[in-house]
């Protein structure tokens, strides 16, 4: 039998086509795996340390397995402190790099690796961090298949979804887990309270323009709309959208996807989760004959809102727009594959 080398886990992010913010409040959402990804690879290292590299973040710890039940008890003494109001969700992880050693630790607890051996854990990704694609679930969910491979077990998709969960929850305050089912099966889903249907992915032509990353977190964000969930009927507007959108997608209707973006657009700037100078990149795409809306939490300060996704048929004046904003627009596809592992001898 041949020893394993290393492992690798390879996730990919996302893009919300409808329904951001709604689905926290058991709304339905489209959301699209893209070919965009986080790749973990796990090393065996000498001695007993767990070392963390995440280059994008310029991060590098190494802890013993000891040290990560004491974050994990510390994250959960400040999620609570959160849910009292005394924290922000900001403030619940010290760093982001924390997410991962948080989830690293309910892993090892529940599979009850007690002694765990010395590795060097390496996470890479081309996705546009902290802009909307998903990125924190996909590096969660490749950490965690990585991780689960090396060490040999097996868990339940239930239980690994579980565990994702509740390191999502630490970072963004209250999870819809879309991201994570996204990142999990790949493709194109819909998903309402938990429930997920695949859908056949649209061969409509779509972009993203990166508006930047926001000055406040999605946690921030999801708090800022609530009010307009709990006194409002506009849960109602954002699920007729989502159905709407549904249905123009399955008939590949560029025009009437186009008018239900222009709607969610509508809807997300109601709730003041996009900036002033995000609503003016959007008028001009509407203006060239297509449709935008920001793809993820947005913002509720500053100037960007993350990654803004476009339904335009003309590439050449799409072009000119994100020249003038000085942005690339960028091309995605749907990935079909959720996470997958692979092996190094």
């Amino acid at each position: 039998m041949k020893k394993i080398v290393d492992i690798q886990a390879t996730a990919p992010g996302k893009i919300i086509l409808s329904g951001e913010h709604a689905v926290v409040y058991g709304n339905p959402a489209l959301v699209m795996a893209v070919n965009r990804y986080v790749t973990t690879t796990v090393l065996p290292h000498s001695g007993s340390e767990i070392t963390f590299l995440f280059p994008e973040l310029l991060a590098e710890r190494s802890v013993t397995s000891a040290a990560l039940m004491q974050l994990q008890k510390r994250v959960k003494d400040n999620y609570q402190a959160f849910l009292r109001g005394d924290l922000l969700i900001r403030e619940v992880l010290k760093e982001p790099i924390e997410l991962v050693q948080f989830a690293l630790s309910l892993l090892l607890e529940a599979v009850s690796a007690h002694s765990f051996p010395g590795i060097r854990m390496s996470m890479q990704t081309d996705l546009l961090i902290g802009c909307g694609m998903g990125s924190s679930a996909a590096v969660v969910i490749s950490v965690l298949a990585a991780v689960a491979h090396y060490l040999q077990v097996t868990i339940t998709p239930e239980l690994f979804y579980n565990l994702a969960h509740q390191a999502e929850t630490m970072q963004h305050g209250k999870s819809s887990g879309l991201d994570l089912q996204s990142s999990l099966h790949g493709g194109c889903l819909y998903y309402q309270t938990g429930q997920v249907k695949a859908r056949t992915p649209s061969t409509l032509p779509f972009y993203l323009i990166n508006t930047g990353q926001p000055k406040t977190t999605t946690g921030e964000c999801v708090g800022a709309a609530a009010a307009y969930f709990k006194n409002t009927h506009i849960s109602h507007d954002f699920a007729d959208v989502t159905n709407a959108m549904d249905q123009a997608l399955q008939a590949n209707n560029m025009n009437d996807v186009i008018h239900t973006i222009r709607e969610n657009h509508k809807l997300l700037n109601t709730i003041g989760v996009v900036p002033e100078k995000v609503q003016q990149l959007i008028a001009e795409i509407e203006h060239a004959g297509g449709a935008a809306k920001i793809s993820g939490a947005g913002a509720v300060a500053g100037n960007h809102a993350g990654i803004v996704l476009i339904a335009l048929e003309d590439e050449a004046a799409l072009k000119k727009i994100a020249w003038h904003y000085q942005q690339a627009s960028i091309p995605i596809q749907c990935e079909t594959r959720g996470v997958y592992v692979h092996e190094s001898f």
